[in-house]
């Protein structure tokens, strides 16, 4: 049977059509998916995001246990509140999850991982910190809400009237974490945004709160069409433990340096990385009629490459892909993608397709 969030009776009298995403039950959307992705782009929505996956870190141990856990560097969290973007890799460099990994004001680290992996996740979390003086809990059963868009910092200043300036004087993946409410400037859009985690009475008050304002809610479809037009990877179709950060366009989340850190997956990645560059992540505008979907073919002069992700972009009225071609292709500038037994012209670009509102590619 699939979990709810706490919200979901909320969304059902929001008139939210449910699906089924993650073992979650989950909305899609609330009447229109467009309307929905126009409204981060040009003001401000609102996304249920509680069903992630939030771990605390404690003990003395805690930054050694991150250390091997993430390619990226927890070194770099210097100060409290900051945020750390990485991928969790196994032996063979393949991606377990991505995350995003805080540094707590009162010590210790805060994890928020993907729905889908929570359980294999959480196994390998444990498995990790074996032996470790590093605690781990899973915080379960709070509302986490991501506000997103160009008004999302003007909205929340007027909502929070004490906390409002602190909110709004955050920088990008920089965080405020007092007991009753965690926010974080961050999201999956492309746009500014914030996401507020809170115990779940206080979080369903801020919901009816935030659509009082006049906030759109919004279901997975526009946040899928918002990450993707933002070139923003979705674990399970452009990355998953198969593939590893140099794949998949990751690359720049893995810290080589210090060199004696031996995170898990360093060493596959070191021989991949003197081997060279194998396969990479690009942009793909379709210059025909269709809709590219994960799993097609693209062919190349190079080589065979497959979309991960693709659909239609409502902010450029067209369709669009992420796609993991040779590496060999860095001079090509257009392929063709396998739609429905047809092959497609498409031009090949450099990601993001659209970034705080603004189309970068033509």
């Amino acid at each position: 049977m699939s979990q709810q969030t706490p919200l979901h009776d909320l969304h059902l009298a929001a008139g939210a059509r449910m699906v089924d995403f993650g073992g979650w039950r989950m909305p899609l959307h609330y009447g229109s998916q467009l309307d929905e992705h126009h409204a981060v782009r040009s003001s401000t929505g609102m996304f249920d995001v509680s069903h992630m996956t939030i771990v605390d870190v404690t003990g003395a141990q805690g930054r050694e246990f991150l250390a091997r856990l993430l390619a990226n560097d927890p070194g770099k969290l210097a100060m409290p509140g900051q945020g750390l973007y990485s991928c969790m890799l196994n032996e063979a460099g393949g991606v377990i999850d991505d995350l995003i990994a805080y540094r707590l004001p009162a010590g210790g680290y805060r994890l928020v991982l993907n729905a889908s992996t929570r359980e294999r996740d959480l196994g390998w979390l444990a498995t990790q910190a074996a032996g470790l003086d590093a605690g781990l809990e899973h915080r379960a059963g709070r509302v986490m809400l991501a506000v997103q868009g160009p008004a999302a910092v003007d909205t929340l200043k007027r909502l929070f009237t004490r906390r409002g300036p602190q909110i709004a004087a955050l920088a990008g993946f920089h965080s405020l974490d007092e007991p009753d409410l965690f926010v974080a400037r961050t999201g999956y859009t492309g746009e500014d945004g914030f996401e507020l985690v809170l115990p779940a009475e206080a979080g369903c008050r801020l919901w009816t709160r935030l659509l009082d304002a006049g906030v759109r809610p919004c279901g997975l479809g526009a946040r899928d069409t918002l990450r993707m037009e933002a070139g923003l990877s979705l674990y399970g179709q452009d990355m998953d433990e198969h593939t590893t950060p140099l794949d998949c366009g990751l690359g720049w989340t893995v810290a080589w340096s210090p060199p004696e850190r031996r995170f898990m997956g360093r060493e596959a990645l070191e021989a991949q990385r003197a081997a060279g560059e194998r396969t990479r992540l690009v942009g793909l505008l379709l210059e025909d009629r269709g809709i590219m979907r994960h799993g097609q073919r693209v062919l190349t002069t190079a080589g065979e490459g497959v979309v991960t992700s693709g659909g239609y972009s409502p902010t450029m009225e067209r369709s669009i892909a992420m796609a993991r071609i040779p590496a060999a292709t860095a001079e090509l500038t257009h392929c063709t993608v396998e739609i429905r037994g047809a092959s497609k012209p498409a031009r090949i670009v450099r990601l993001p397709f659209v970034r705080r509102g603004r189309v970068l590619v033509q």
